[in-house]
């Protein structure tokens, strides 16, 4: 087996299966030109092993490998890694062959002897189409999350953002710190983005959003057939992020049961699918965030030392939004143009009455919170200018940020300002569910109720 490295993340990562050694050479030589990590077996069983345990962007398969058929195993391959773009490389140039190759799953078709220059070609295409769909299914879980412009007035957002930047160009893991909704996802965007891997894929994984067992699945895959409901095999998240980076939100909910498999994901880089024994590989960079007080979960048996120890390489910290008050009139305006123009409404600014009780008001959802309001007054604003009333600050109560149990305030109104709170800091439906100790299904009543 003879593979090409470099010190810079790899261009792709190609396997290519064929009994003739000097064309695996050929092969090799071609494509390490344009930086791509070529990985060669001369055998079929040793094509079908690397394919299981090793991820790459495309396979060249040769047709015929010894006594073996390469047409025959396209259907395993698929099975192994369905991720991976193959490329059927045979001497046959009839129309036939290609029919049935792009039929068993085969993405490509080459006929050889061919020149370097067809080889790179065909290569190329793949690998860019691998990461396309990558970029696609990243798209698709980060639906709805929105970015606002990564600047600030304030020190210690400012310190946070420079550093981020500074460890973004390294491989180092990185440990986001803060209260919910003070920008850790963007962040983490941030320094994926201006990382050499910004090419490949950034997975999220927001950790409290499922069981150990289903976020296990989500996380490596599973095989068809190995718990109830498990109708096909899935490659998982980690897969889709080969040569990217994992942004694991809200890491300290992470389950006690599950976390040894994570540090050992992130020490070898290995792992195995839900009901699979075949140990695999995949290159992902780990950048984490939480709201929790990790030390403290420590103490208390909640949470790994060790797994603390390679999450926290570099930890950031940033600040709530009620510490970084310069910042609000700029966010806040940034917000209100986007949905703005996302909706084809009139707002555009906000009324200087808006912004002087905005600036009074503790902001406990932090910038999530500020994002939400935003979008609602963009939506009942008839004009212009976004006023006070728009901006449901003081709704429900009359002391919304000081309120509190023992509070001159019905137990009703106590209730419902608690959990439109809970529901401000809160990722998804569930997780607040799981903060006010009730079940989705009763918290979605009481928001009906409430109007949240």
């Amino acid at each position: 087996m003879v593979s090409t490295s470099k010190d810079t993340p790899p261009t792709g990562r190609i396997l290519a299966i064929d009994d003739d050694a000097g064309l695996l050479q050929n092969f090799a030589l071609a494509l390490g030109k344009d930086g791509y990590k070529v990985v060669t077996a001369e055998t079929l069983a040793d094509g079908l092993r690397l394919a299981a345990t090793q991820p790459f962007h495309a396979c060249l398969l040769d047709r015929n490998i010894g006594y073996d058929s390469g047409m025959d195993a396209l259907p395993r391959l698929r099975e192994l890694a369905p991720l991976m773009r193959i490329i059927m490389v045979t001497a046959h140039a009839g129309v036939s062959d290609a029919v049935a190759a792009i039929a068993q799953g085969a993405s490509d078709y080459l006929v050889k002897p061919c020149s370097p220059e067809q080889l790179r070609i065909a290569v190329a295409r793949q690998v860019d189409t691998r990461r396309m769909l990558d970029r696609l299914d990243a798209l698709e879980h980060e639906a709805g999350e929105s970015i606002p412009e990564l600047d600030s007035r304030n020190a210690a957002m400012r310190a946070a953002i420079d550093m981020a930047l500074q460890v973004a160009r390294t491989d180092a893991n990185v440990l986001l710190l803060g209260e919910s909704g003070t920008g850790k996802g963007v962040l983490a965007r941030a320094i994926h983005a201006g990382s050499p891997r910004k090419d490949a894929a950034l997975v999220t994984i927001n950790c409290p959003s499922l069981s150990a067992e289903l976020l296990e699945s989500e996380m490596f895959g599973h095989a068809k057939g190995s718990f109830t409901g498990a109708s096909q095999a899935t490659v998982g998240r980690v897969s889709h992020a080969d040569g990217g980076t994992i942004f694991l939100d809200e890491v300290g909910d992470f389950p006690l049961a599950l976390q040894p498999k994570l540090l050992r994901f992130i020490q070898d880089k290995e792992y195995e699918r839900v009901g699979e024994p075949t140990t695999r590989k995949a290159d992902a960079r780990i950048v984490a965030a939480t709201n929790r007080d990790l030390d403290a979960m420590v103490q208390s048996g909640e949470f790994r030392l060790d797994l603390l120890y390679r999450l926290n390489v570099i930890s950031i910290t940033l600040p709530a939004l009620r510490d970084r008050l310069e910042d609000l009139e700029q966010l806040a305006t940034g917000f209100v143009r986007k949905y703005a123009a996302s909706y084809g409404l009139p707002a555009r600014r906000l009324a200087p009455s808006a912004m002087m009780q905005m600036r009074a008001y503790a902001w406990p959802g932090n910038v999530r919170e500020l994002q939400n309001m935003m979008e609602r007054a963009v939506i009942l604003c008839r004009g212009e200018e976004i006023g006070p009333e728009l901006l449901s600050l003081d709704r429900g109560d009359t002391a919304r940020t000081e309120a509190n149990a023992g509070a001159p305030i019905s137990l009703e109104a106590l209730e419902r300002l608690h959990i439109e709170r809970v529901l401000a800091v809160s990722h998804n439906l569930e997780a607040a569910a799981r903060t006010l100790g009730i079940d989705s299904s009763t918290l979605y009543r009481k928001r009906k109720a409430y109007g949240l």
